[in-house]
């Protein structure tokens, strides 16, 4: 089924030409690869892990590795896991600040232990989260998409520029031209692309500017393909590789965090339903998207992967193709899960400028903002709903660029206050509760 309206493939059960849908789920798997594994690298290196190590190697494939098997349950589903829409899976930034300071003070051990506990809580959740929709109409969803976008915008400029790491932008080469020039090529490929030609170069835009990025680096010397000599050809996992430990301040935290990652889940399904297909979301959908969200998450914690939920910039790409097929993100999980299990296969993915992937995400985590300002115009802009908007968007991303604002907080709370989702998202519901309707 097509929809003019939407785009093609609008249905999530049907699936493109085999020649389309290869290249655009590599596309996601481009689009999310950074910031999938990014997450390991910094909790590893909090943890004490050496740089480059086959500890750190390992989180990195196990990184890779279950967010392929978290999509899977997402796009194919078990029973009710899993919403069975093109949502692609990844470990979410939002427990890195949490994870982190745990696994300094505490290890690997409580860490991991914490994700597989606050996993189950999280699927658990899954059961009556759509009796909990109510609090979210789509004046609130929309606030969540629109806060994920804009809090997401920086980070993609922060790739283009040479990285968001502390010693990448301190570096002189952060910001110069040579940078710029290789992001702006991807951005100006994927455009002239999706809204000059038709058919598979249109559908695939963003794909063909990662490449053209990736080539114009490799002529620049910015591509090392070093890791890829070194990297072996298979890993093994192994179950609880640090052991189980368990501590309940660390459960708590991570639990916290678990009810913001199962929000922008709702913010996530919400979009790409209306992105892809030009409509709400179901409550099928919501449930089977959170269940995906704790399954996977618990899943990964045994094998030593951090939590897993919903990529927001994958939302992007199904707003800007237009291609709904869930089978298409099936294909992007079985090259995770390739990834993981192949390490030189990973290494390739990896050797990748992050100024090339800058130019992309660019592109699509504006997409993703402007998807939540879509469902936002579907609200009638009265004096109540905007007074709404105005003070959630600023005090959720007025914290999350001053965090020294709330300095003071307890570790988690502050976490939780500088998310740029959670307070956006609480403001939006409690308002939205307590303000009276306009007459």
């Amino acid at each position: 089924m097509t929809d003019q309206t939407t785009g093609v493939y609008s249905d999530p059960n049907q699936t493109p030409p085999l020649a389309q849908a290869v290249p655009l789920g590599l596309q996601h798997v481009l689009a999310m690869f950074a910031s999938n594994v990014t997450p390991s690298i910094i909790v590893a290196g909090a943890a004490g892990l050496a740089f480059g190590g086959p500890e750190q190697v390992y989180l990195i494939q196990m990184a890779m590795l279950f967010a392929g098997v978290a999509t899977l349950f997402q796009t194919i589903g078990i029973g009710p896991v899993g919403a069975r829409l093109p949502i692609m899976q990844g470990t979410s930034f939002a427990f890195v600040g949490v994870l982190a300071g745990i696994a300094a003070t505490q290890g690997l051990s409580v860490a991991l232990s914490a994700c597989i506990i606050g996993g189950v809580v999280h699927f658990i959740l899954g059961g009556f989260i759509r009796h909990l929709r109510w609090l979210f109409p789509p004046l609130v969803t929309g606030l969540v998409i629109l806060a994920i976008g804009l809090y997401l915008i920086p980070v993609a400029i922060k790739y283009a520029a040479g990285g968001a790491a502390k010693f990448q932008m301190e570096a002189e080469s952060f910001g110069s031209l040579m940078h710029w020039s290789v992001a702006l090529s991807v951005v100006i490929v994927a455009l002239v692309l999706k809204f000059f030609t038709k058919g598979t170069l249109s559908n695939a835009a963003i794909l063909a500017g990662l490449v053209v990025g990736y080539l114009l680096a490799l002529a620049m010397g910015m591509v090392n393909f070093a890791p890829v000599a070194n990297a072996s050809w298979f890993t093994a996992i192994t179950p609880l590789p640090y052991g189980f430990e368990f501590s309940a301040g660390a459960v708590i935290a991570v639990t916290l965090v678990s009810l913001v990652s199962a929000i922008e889940t709702v913010g996530d399904t919400s979009a790409t339903t209306k992105a892809g297909a030009g409509r709400e979301a179901t409550d099928d959908e919501i449930s089977g998207a959170t269940y995906a969200d704790g399954l996977g998450t618990a899943v990964a914690g045994v094998f030593g992967g951090l939590p897993n939920t919903s990529f927001s910039q994958n939302v992007g790409i199904v707003g800007m193709t237009g291609i709904m097929s869930r089978h298409v993100v099936t294909i992007g999980a079985v090259v995770l899960i390739l990834c993981g299990l192949v390490p030189k296969i990973g290494a390739v993915i990896a050797s990748m400028p992050l100024p090339v992937l800058g130019g992309g995400v660019i592109v699509m985590f504006g997409m993703v903002a402007a998807a939540g300002l879509n469902v936002l115009s579907e609200i009638e802009m009265n004096r109540r709903n905007m007074v709404i908007i105005a003070v959630s968007l600023a005090a959720g991303l007025g914290l999350n660029l001053v965090p020294t604002a709330v300095q003071y907080l307890p570790g988690v709370v502050k976490t939780l206050a500088t998310s740029a989702v959670a307070p956006t998202a609480l403001v939006a519901i409690v308002l939205n509760l307590l303000l009276p309707d306009e007459v």
